[in-house]
């Protein structure tokens, strides 16, 4: 009897080890051509490596557990045109603990009008560096405990069927959503986030209808819970179909205690003549908002709470907050504005969680930490002079401009160094060259992506004047 224990206790360490795992390779060259083909195929534990390119009309479900299912080498795209796997998704999840990596999603469509790029059923997902775009919802999950959905560094754009009641993202009832460096925009009616989450941590991401877009509320919490909204920035634009730009249980209380919203460092832009920019729903235990921008015509708070902290927000005109160039949807501030030194302490969330932002979004899909110099400023970005970061030292890197010329130096070896000006836009990109003349570069803040060989990425932000 022993040895039977003995046997199968082998047997499982030998199903659940990792380095028992297998890796599959999809492609055109490889010998299997199509997700959908090695879907049925995987075990638990496997590794999916797709090679970027086009695969049209390929929908699968995956139905085993601890899979990562990547692209390596660029994006893959899975262009559905019009196709969806059991009438829900382009990829239905059903295993537990999947991670998607550099995947395009695109042109789903279904019978319910649902048609999603993940639909996800298991439990725990963690999607990172994808799009989802042009489908009836991007990401469609269910009601599924205990879970948690982490979304980081991905773009949804021009998702939703028209009919208000589909998303860029739509987040079921699950335990946690943390959503952080992602870039949601131009969603079809629907909200540009969704989450019925009894958790949310909604950090350092960009939001917005823009100049064409036409989507509902920015940010919808239907059912409250503790959320967290911290160092975003949010944007409405003139044909936004609903002038609320963040909703909290405005379908109902029903997410387990505490309801409590905390609204921290964010800035809120409202270019309709109308709208509110939070509305919570009467009743809701606690608002804290503090450090928050709020520019534009509409009314700052609808509805009642129990408690009411609020400090050191700010409200503008577009035209007067300061902003580098609002017709850019570039929020950074310039001095004089007042936000600047002017940000109270947060102090912490009931769950502990330290109010306090330590990055900033970067566009596009990014993110930097944020150089606080003296006091916190109010709104999503800091505002740091030139002679306090014309030299920086990020870990091993040095920064520093001398001579007309961007030196950086580095103990690990460089093998690409790109630099962005403030509103993301691409200015230059060198391989491995480490001394960059900037004599006829526009004088302003510019941000440097330092890739390293191992893959490590360094963003800093520097000033050229």
């Amino acid at each position: 009897m022993r040895k039977n224990i003995y046997a199968i206790l082998v047997i499982t360490t030998l199903l659940t080890n990792p380095l028992c795992a297998t890796i599959w390779n999809v492609g055109p060259a490889q010998t299997y051509t199509m997700p959908s083909q090695v879907a049925p195929l995987v075990n638990h534990g496997d590794t999916i490596n797709i090679d970027a390119g086009i695969y049209n009309s390929n929908v699968c479900a995956w139905n085993k557990n601890n899979l990562l299912i990547r692209c390596v080498n660029g994006m893959a795209h899975l262009k559905s045109n019009g196709l969806s796997h059991a009438d829900k998704g382009i990829w239905v999840i059903q295993g537990n603990n999947t991670t998607v990596d550099h995947i395009e999603f695109s042109l789903c469509t279904s019978t319910s009008q649902n048609g999603a790029g993940i639909r996800q059923e298991g439990q725990n997902l963690i999607v990172r560096y994808c799009y989802f775009h042009d489908n009836e919802n991007g990401i469609l999950a269910g009601a599924i405990t205990p879970c948690k959905i982490t979304v980081e560094f991905t773009e949804f754009n021009l998702n939703g069927a028209g009919d208000g009641f589909s998303h860029n993202l739509y987040i079921g009832h699950v335990d946690t959503l943390l959503f952080r460096y992602n870039y949601s925009h131009h969603c079809k009616i629907g909200h540009e986030l969704k989450s019925r989450a009894k958790v949310n941590y909604i950090l350092y991401n960009r939001f917005g209808n823009e100049a064409s877009g036409t989507a509902s509320r920015e940010i919808d919490l239907p059912n409250g819970g503790l959320s967290i909204i911290m160092g975003n920035q949010i944007q409405q634009g003139v044909n936004g179909t609903n002038s609320g730009i963040i909703g909290y249980g405005l379908e109902g209380l029903t997410n387990p205690a505490p309801n409590n919203f905390y609204l921290i460092n964010n800035t809120i832009v409202n270019e309709k003549t109308v709208g509110t920019f939070v509305a919570i729903q009467n009743g809701t235990a606690l608002y804290k908002g503090y450090n928050n921008i709020f520019a534009g015509t509409g009314t700052l708070l609808t509805g009642t709470t129990t408690v009411l902290d609020t400090l050191s927000n700010k409200k503008y005109t577009i035209a007067a907050a300061g902003f580098v160039n609002s017709a850019t949807y570039n929020y950074h501030l310039l001095p004089p504005c007042s936000a600047i030194n002017s940000a109270t302490a947060a102090g912490t969330a009931s769950n502990g969680y330290v109010l306090a932002p330590i990055k900033e979004y970067l566009h596009p899909v990014n993110q930097i930490n944020r150089t606080v110099q003296g006091i916190l400023d109010i709104g999503a970005y800091e505002y740091v002079s030139p002679t306090f970061i014309q030299e920086q030292k990020i870990n091993d890197a040095v920064l520093f401009v001398r001579n007309e010329t961007l030196i950086i130096k580095n103990s690990e070896t460089i093998s690409c160094i790109k630099l962005y000006d403030i509103s993301g836009k691409l200015i230059l990109t060198e391989k491995t060259k480490q001394d960059i003349p900037v004599s006829t570069f526009v004088k302003g803040i510019y941000i440097v992506s330092i890739i390293t060989e191992s893959g490590n990425i360094i963003n800093k932000k520097i000033v050229i004047y």
